[in-house]
């Protein structure tokens, strides 16, 4: 179309002909390029609806944005974010920037499952030109704010995998734009970024170009010292011809990356057609609109390009994944490492912005409410004036302007210089006034080495290393990281309440009886006597749950503890819920409560596919204890005992054990009956593990404390498996059938022998004295030893001959074959016996001699005629103690009797106790139990 700009650039397309054909000796591809370029420029200037680029977190922009919104008063701006964060925006009132708009899924639906979760976050900061709009139209009547960017699903629909390669910069190789890897670095975790104004040389020779011979260290420096400077007090037009020329100029000498060429361009191909649609919607006039969107995509040539576009692109529908949509905090350290700028830029940038704003008196737009903003009426009132210009050709001009010499602010740079010899003093350096003369005057040797009139902060911050740091660094910051806080610091954003999705919202509200600021970043103690104050128990279960759901150290007890069947009596916290605000927002996308997200993700660690028997029971022991849901716990205790019955190796065996210990104790402390789930589990759990354990004994891939953990549950729950059902001799008949070679599988062997009665102790300890009688056995014994201890877990009642059997080791074993052992077995008690330690340790504390002096005398009780257990000497003769033990209590005796089968009537008519007739008739038992007393009357 003809218009204003018709012949605009005639001039300049001159000029750069005569240019290419002197360089280019005639010409060619570089004359193509350069007119290329001017035609790209040409192109976007004529275009009806207004186009204006931008760069992302570029204070000139926002300066240009906020000074065009107020002149040109558009009735519709479209922005170029993903539509579908368009009903969060309006939560930005409620926070204190820099935030993220996120958009989160874990419930994902067309993409591969190791993809989930996917997240896509786009920052947000006060300098950043995208926020002038935002609050602009937000708040200005009859203005419409249109996102016309793909959507987060197509983010991912049209990602190769990895980051978007339409989104994610790509530095130059040894380009140290890579920020300190510290906390506020992590606040987006590994989600795809999403930002306006991508605008870095995707050519690594021309960056490299670029920054030897603009004398500077990286990216963000060349950009501050060339552009933004330059750009900071420009007209609008020069503004917008110089973005759109340096944004074509990247995009024509871009490599050519098919792949991510081709996002370039359906992103390009996406939003005009959204424009389109929106404007044949509305009857809006293209004039009254205003497009924004990064330089890079502001000079495209697809087809779909402007008002008069072709409309032949297709957009795809989303897949059926759920989208969630929320505000997480951000920070400036979060965005240069996501997006891999220099560290401290973004800090430079907030800086120079707040600088701008005072020397032009452009009145930015804020959001009515933000968190942190001033009130308007402290701002100045009367901008400065810009000289009205007509439309013409800016680039001729501007390319021909010399560099401007920006005069010496000597106050500026003293300022700095005493400041940050200040916060190095604090931080344990050396620095004196001498330090800080040397870097005011290294700082201008340094611009004037560069070309540079007036030193940049990057010229100070080199300054500041040479002449501070020096060669050793005494505290936990660099002078780097100091001159970064110096010159604003990472300023870290907050969601406020009011934008904080449910869940957060309630555990903030179940909270505050702690009476904590827990919407402020760092650690608050929380201290809770829930005896004298019972209304702080529902705050503990928050915290409990929280420590289960959220990052270490976003709640953390130091006193107290959480165990089936007990309740909280005192507990102390340190709760960092506002340094650790993303976590509980990303909570919030899970459910309304924290209740149901647990309930979720224990329901999804049961049912997953690698889901074993033990992991469900832990999943039932968390619904106990956490939950206090029977109903949850039934469900999953069902789902561990399918797993078991489809498990074919003794693998879980340990945690199984242990868990269903643990379970069985608190039901039947705290329950009438025990639970229908765990009856069929010990039940089952009895037939399978017999089934196992012949294979078990003879798998190498089985350790021996597998094995034990099998031969345990056989025996502490046989109990109750043949109450309900269960035949013992499948148990007998699967020992019967297992044939180990291994020594430590044999002891544990003729352990379980010993326990189902096959084998005595005496025919045991004279095996083991056959083991040690053999030389050709005694370098294996140690391996014997070993198996003994493992079946103190199956069978406790062993532990009295291990420690017998560990004595006769160290007192006939050669020191050739014993040494070597030790540490063998202490580095097998504390790996796989750790638990049994404590029991041999009190069995031996109560047969050896508690005085070295009582050494000489003493006699092993194991070496007595009888080879059991030392008795006093008093002891009473046969029917001595025991038989009138038993023939006071009658009514004892009868019960006893009654276990041990013995109905016969009895067989006395003299006056004696019953109790005593029994005894006479059985007179094995009563020395048994005689036996038994007597031990325990010992201990």
């Amino acid at each position: 179309m003809s218009g204003p700009h018709e012949g605009t650039f005639e001039a300049l397309r001159t000029q750069l002909q005569e240019t290419a054909a002197t360089f280019a000796d005639g010409p060619g591809a570089l004359e193509g390029i350069l007119l290329g370029i001017v035609d790209d420029v040409d192109r976007a200037v004529r275009e009806p609806l207004e186009i204006f680029p931008v760069c992302h977190h570029s204070p000139a922009s926002a300066i240009a944005m906020a000074r065009r919104l107020r002149d040109k008063q558009p009735k519709v701006v479209y922005l170029e974010l993903c539509e579908d964060m368009a009903p969060l925006l309006t939560e930005l009132r409620n926070c204190r920037l820099p935030v993220a708009v996120q958009s989160f899924a874990t419930e994902i639906d067309g993409f591969p499952a190791d993809w989930s979760p996917l997240s896509v976050v786009a920052p947000i900061t006060e300098a950043s030109a995208e926020y002038q709009a935002i609050a602009y139209a937000l708040d200005t009547p009859g203005v419409e704010l249109v996102l016309v960017d793909r959507s987060s699903d197509h983010v991912f629909q049209w990602d190769t995998r990895g980051a978007d390669p339409g989104d994610e910069p790509s530095p130059a190789a040894g380009a140290p734009d890579a920020p300190p890897a510290e906390e506020e670095a992590v606040l987006h975790g590994d989600a795809v970024g999403v930002e306006i104004g991508d605008l870095r040389p995707r050519f690594a020779e021309l960056e490299e170009h670029l920054l030897r011979n603009g004398r500077v260290r990286h990216w963000s420096e060349w950009w501050h010292q060339y552009v933004e400077l330059p750009l900071g007090d420009s007209d609008h037009d020069t503004y917008r011809q110089v973005m759109l020329l340096i944004g074509s100029l990247f995009r024509r000498l871009a490599p050519g990356d098919a792949a991510r060429v081709r996002v370039d361009e359906d992103r390009e191909r996406f939003m005009w057609t959204r424009m389109r649609e929106h404007l044949a919607a509305t009857g809006t006039d293209p004039a009254d609109c205003l497009y924004v969107c990064g330089a890079f995509h502001a000079a495209s040539r697809v087809a779909e390009f402007g008002v008069q576009g072709t409309d032949t692109f297709a957009i795809t529908p989303r897949t059926a994944t759920k989208w969630l949509h929320g505000l997480i905090p951000s920070s400036h350290a979060a965005i240069e490492a996501q997006f891999g700028l220099a560290a401290g830029s973004v800090s430079i940038a907030a800086t120079v912005w707040a600088k701008n704003v005072r020397r032009t008196r452009v009145q930015p737009f804020r959001l009515e409410g933000q968190a942190g903003a001033k009130s308007k009426a402290k701002k100045s009132a009367a901008a400065a004036p810009v000289p009205v210009v007509p439309p013409g050709d800016r680039l001729t001009g501007f390319l021909r302007q010399p560099p401007v010499l920006d005069r010496l602010d000597e106050a500026e740079l003293l300022g700095w210089s005493v400041e940050i010899v200040r916060a190095a003093r604090r931080n344990g350096y050396l620095a004196s006034t001498a330090d800080a003369i040397a870097v005011f005057e290294t700082s201008i040797l340094l611009a004037g080495m560069r070309d540079r009139t007036r030193p940049t902060p990057y010229d100070f911050q080199d300054a500041a290393v040479t002449c501070i740091e020096k060669d050793s660094v005494p505290g936990r910051r660099d002078v780097r990281r100091l001159v970064e806080i110096m010159m604003g610091g990472d300023r870290i954003g907050q969601v406020g309440y009011d934008a904080l999705p449910p869940l957060a919202r309630d555990v903030h509200d179940r909270l505050a009886p702690l009476d904590l600021e827990l919407q402020q970043r760092g650690v608050r103690r929380a201290l809770l006597d829930v005896v004298s104050r019972p209304e702080l128990e529902p705050c503990s279960d928050v915290l409990w749950m929280l420590r289960r759901l959220m990052p270490h150290g976003a709640a953390r007890p130091i006193m107290g503890e959480r165990k089936l069947g007990e309740r909280p009596l005192q507990e102390s916290w340190d709760v960092a819920l506002g340094t650790h605000q993303r976590a509980l927002i990303e909570l919030g996308y899970e459910g309304v409560s924290i209740e149901q997200v647990l309930e979720q993700r224990l329901r999804r660690t049961a049912y997953g596919a690698q889901a074993t028997a033990a992991t469900a029971l832990e999943t039932v022991e968390d619904a106990t204890l956490y939950l206090r849901s029977r109903r949850i716990a039934d469900e999953l205790g069902t789902r561990a005992l399918e797993l078991l019955s489809a498990e074919r190796t003794a693998d879980g065996a340990p945690e199984v054990l242990r868990r269903v210990r643990r379970l069985l104790a608190y039901y039947r402390t705290s329950e009438p009956v025990l639970p229908a789930w765990i009856e069929s589990f010990v039940k089952a759990g009895y037939a399978h593990y017999c089934t196992l354990l012949p294979t078990a004994f003879t798998d190498d891939d089985a350790s021996v404390r597998q094995v034990a953990a099998m031969l345990g549950f056989l025996f502490s729950m046989e109990g109750l498996a043949l109450s309900l059902g269960c035949d013992r001799t499948q148990l007998e008949l699967a020992v019967a059938q297992s044939h180990p070679r291994d020594p430590a599988r044999t002891a544990l062997l003729w352990a379980a022998q010993v326990q189902l009665g096959h084998l005595s102790r005496a025919d045991l300890r004279a095996r083991c004295d056959e083991l040690l009688d053999n030389p050709m056995v005694v370098p294996a014994y140690p391996r014997y030893l070993s198996g003994f201890v493992q079946a103190l877990e199956p069978v406790p009642g062993l532990t009295d001959f291990v420690v017998e059997a560990v004595s006769n080791a160290f007192g006939r074993l050669p020191d050739p074959v014993l040494l070597p052992w030790l540490p063998t077995l202490i580095t097998t008690l504390r790996a796989g016996g750790a638990e049994l330690a404590p029991l041999l340790i009190r069995e031996a504390g109560k047969v050896f001699p508690g005085r070295l002096a009582a050494l000489d005398a003493w006699v092993p009780p194991w070496r007595t005629p009888t080879g059991a257990r030392a008795v006093p000497s008093s002891r009473p003769a046969e029917g001595g103690r025991g038989c009138a033990l038993l023939a006071a209590h009658p009514a004892t005796c009868d019960a006893v009797a009654h276990l041990l089968g013995c109905d016969e009537p009895w067989r006395t008519a003299a006056p004696e106790p019953r109790g005593a007739a029994l005894v006479a008739l059985h007179p094995d038992t009563a020395q048994a139990l005689e036996a038994v007393l007597a031990g325990t009357e010992g201990r």
